[in-house]
């Protein structure tokens, strides 16, 4: 599937939230989608813990 018709669903489902729940509904399910995407990235391997919770210092040493 690409990336625009998985965008195209997902404005989709925050257009229906945001039109039927409110406000609210549209923050749930947009807080709820990016979870789910991290989730998939990190089952797909393009993510993995430790891309989160490096210090300051890893990422300025990096670049050397």
């Amino acid at each position: 599937m690409s990336m625009a018709v998985v965008g195209m669903i997902a404005g989709m489902a925050l257009g229906f939230a945001g039109y039927f729940g409110g406000f609210g509904a549209f923050l749930l399910v947009a807080a709820l989608g990016a979870v789910g995407f991290i989730a998939g990235r990190f089952l797909e391997g393009d993510l993995e813990p430790g891309d989160f919770f490096r210090t300051r210092g890893d990422r300025r040493d990096r670049g050397r």
